[in-house]
């Protein structure tokens, strides 16, 4: 099945990134792509924005080359108490936030209770809708009481390509382990690029060949529809107006 929905995409803006907003809209035009969700890195991390380019988001529009665009940022969790490293008032403004945990905010380490405190009070959070690749070993979990809690606080776990092709090397063992602990207790999940050049946008590969080898129902996977993904974010407030 070809997913038309890629959420977690980065532009020059991140700083460690090499592609456009505009290169990033045209690419996934031309791949078929109906939604592109631009999130780049939240101000903690180095080279990143300032919090403005985060509260300018309606300088652009919401579509551009046939594309819906959706404007938000992969937020960084700061602490063990799940703190967010953006303003309140533009967590809630903006279309779009994952909340993830990352290298220098975060040290490496093998403390899963510190991790899983961290993902777990971030959860508390009404305006996350989106846990980025937990999966890590350099940030280890306690898998189920991570994907319980996005199940009571209805928040989307992604299943990050790039995790498995790129980065995170060590990843594939655990977000397996952390899919299927998601199917067995109903818990949607979305399949992301974490892209940082246009040329990785909307490709899901890695994870589309691990999630068939546990057998993940579609109806689990939010990619799949359209309709779907803004149906759950009106759901969780975010009230998005698209054609």
């Amino acid at each position: 099945m070809k997913y038309p929905i890629d959420l977690h995409t980065h532009t020059v803006a991140s700083g460690h990134a090499y592609t456009t907003l505009l290169e990033n809209a045209k690419y996934a035009s031309e791949i078929g792509l109906e939604v592109l969700g631009t999130t780049d890195h939240a101000p903690s991390m180095p080279g990143a924005p300032h919090r403005w380019y985060f509260e300018n988001f309606k300088a652009v529009p919401r579509e551009i080359y046939g594309v819906t665009m959706l404007y938000g940022s992969e937020a960084n969790i700061v602490d063990s108490e799940g703190n967010i490293d953006l303003p309140v008032n533009i967590q809630e403004e903006i279309d779009i936030m994952i909340a993830s945990i990352h290298n220098p905010i975060i040290k490496p380490n093998n403390d899963p209770d510190f991790n899983t405190k961290a993902f777990l009070n971030a959860m508390e959070n009404p305006n996350v809708d989106i846990i980025g690749h937990c999966g890590n070993p350099s940030f280890p979990i306690h898998a189920e009481e991570v994907v319980k809690k996005a199940k009571e606080k209805n928040i989307l776990i992604e299943i990050n390509n790039s995790s498995f092709v790129r980065s995170r090397i060590g990843s594939e063992k655990i977000c397996t382990n952390i899919a299927s602990l998601c199917k067995e207790y109903g818990v949607k999940i979305v399949l992301n690029s974490d892209a940082h050049s246009c040329f990785n946008i909307g490709n899901f590969d890695a994870a589309i060949s691990m999630l068939k080898s546990i057998n993940m129902p579609e109806e689990l996977i939010i990619n799949r529809s359209k309709d779907e993904l803004f149906k759950y974010l009106n759901e969780k407030g975010r009230k998005i107006k698209y054609r």
